[in-house]
């Protein structure tokens, strides 16, 4: 049996730059990955989904160019070029990832890690061996993996994943999203612009029903747009293939629906990959999800184990492991005594516009109970936004009735996601809704429009 000083299993956005610093305070740090470095983010998800993305984005520019003066002959999408651009982008961070471990001196292992005792690992190599290690401290980065719901005839036809739609090098002629939530429309919108119908079917009322209700009027009002076909309060009761195409049979209240697609994408969330850890061996406790139970500083129920990222509870965002990672760091070797309890929680839907969001929702606020005033602004309004041709959305901040702190943001539009994070530093730094109104942007800036965002709390 091997030792180390400390070993990660999963290379994922936590794991890693863990691994990589742990391995400078020089500690003997072992790093497992079962597939390839980088983890979810790099290999199926930020990476090569916003890649494409960008391309997508041009598509539709250059398709509505008109509507900019510009008059344009026709275009071709040459998916080949397409798919190997993201290829390309994905291959150079994977290896920026595997040359940074390595120049630190982490051990990086292919296999699959399961716990064999306290604090023992067994490794199954890919070249069939298996390794054995030990550590008195370890840190599970294994993420999560798309959840395929229990829909009779789901698991007859081939159905698709995030993961295994981006690696089909032709988009789908019609393709059928099951979901209505942050990777659905992303996908939804993208595969559309680069040329496939697209149909979801949302098992809520609405869609993204997590956020406020007119925020999800305009997300839906965006994929409407594009002619992306949007069934909400839609139960999905059987899919099966009919003369070569999928049937998806699906309720809406008293009404039956069938919906006719070439592909099908299963976009109903995410669950843990705990199922082959055996974590029991160790004492770390699961929850009934399979979610690995942790205290404020991601200790496990197991002293020395510690978990990040998406495989135990809380918002799944790649910034959100990375996050895990430097609260652990600061303290194992700077006694910072971080925890999760007060630390913001931003996120960005890289739809077109995009959603950024940070802090309460309107109806959370209202919920627990805030007094709150709401600054709001339609897109339509803001200068650069007119000047560019990208009107649609708003910004929106719910505020502290008394003492002017920004409580909540939610942004709908083009650098939506920057827009935020003006707002979340500010958020941070405690300066309130008043500063920011009589502050100095650049114009004609998006940020430029704050000041007229918390101008309408006078009307």
């Amino acid at each position: 049996m091997e030792k180390f000083d400390a070993i990660v299993i999963g290379s994922g956005q936590g794991g890693n730059p863990l691994a990589r610093k742990m391995a400078e305070n020089g500690w003997k740090t072992a790093l497992i990955e079962q597939r390839q470095m980088g983890g979810t983010c790099i290999n199926d998800g930020c990476t090569p989904t916003k890649t494409m993305i960008a391309s997508a984005r041009v598509a539709y520019l250059v398709a509505h160019s008109e509507d900019w003066g510009i008059n344009n002959q026709g275009y071709t999408i040459d998916m080949a070029a397409v798919m190997g651009r993201k290829e390309e982008v994905v291959l150079q961070f994977r290896n920026n990832t595997t040359r940074a471990l390595q120049k630190a001196g982490v051990s990086i292992i292919y296999g699959s890690a399961a716990f064999s005792g306290i604090k023992t690992i067994n490794v199954a190599l890919h070249d069939g061996d298996i390794m054995e290690l030990t550590a008195p401290n370890i840190f599970i980065n294994t993420g999560a993996a798309p959840f395929i719901p229990d829909i009779p005839g789901l698991r007859d036809v081939p159905y698709l994943t995030s993961t295994t739609l981006l690696d089909m090098h032709a988009a789908p002629p019609e393709l059928i999203i099951m979901g209505g939530s942050y990777i659905a429309l992303e996908m939804a919108q993208l595969y559309r612009r680069l040329g496939s119908n697209v149909t979801i079917i949302e098992r809520s009322p609405r869609l993204m029903s997590k956020e406020d209700p007119d925020v999800a009027a305009v997300l839906k009002n965006m994929m409407e747009a594009e002619d992306i076909q949007v069934i909400t309060s839609a139960d999905i009761e059987k899919v099966m293939i009919v003369d070569g195409h999928l049937h998806v049979e699906v309720k809406t209240g008293s009404t039956s629906l069938t919906i006719t697609g070439s592909h099908i994408l299963v976009a109903t969330g995410r669950q843990p990959q705990t199922a082959t850890l055996q974590a029991e061996k160790t004492n770390v406790t699961l929850d009934a999800k399979g979610y690995i139970q942790v205290d404020e500083q991601l200790e496990t129920s197991c002293p020395g184990i510690y978990a990040l990222g998406d495989v135990k509870p809380g918002p799944a965002f790649t910034h959100i492991s990375y996050n895990d990672h430097l609260l652990i760091y600061k303290n194992l070797f700077e006694k910072a005594e971080l925890t999760v309890r007060t630390r913001q929680l931003p996120y960005c839907m890289f739809t077109d516009p995009q959603l950024g969001r940070i802090g309460l929702s309107e109806s959370q606020a209202r919920l627990e109970g805030y007094p709150i005033k709401v600054a709001r602004i339609g897109m339509d309004r803001v200068a650069r936004a007119i000047e560019t041709g990208e009107t649609q959305g708003f910004m929106k901040a719910i505020v502290h009735e008394h003492t002017g702190q920004i409580l909540g943001v939610s942004i709908i539009g083009t650098a939506g996601g920057e827009i935020m994070s003006i707002l979340q530093m500010a958020m941070l730094g405690g300066i309130t809704a008043t500063q920011i109104r009589d502050m100095i942007f650049a114009h004609p800036l998006y940020a430029e429009s704050l000041n007229n965002l918390f101008m309408s709390l006078e009307k």
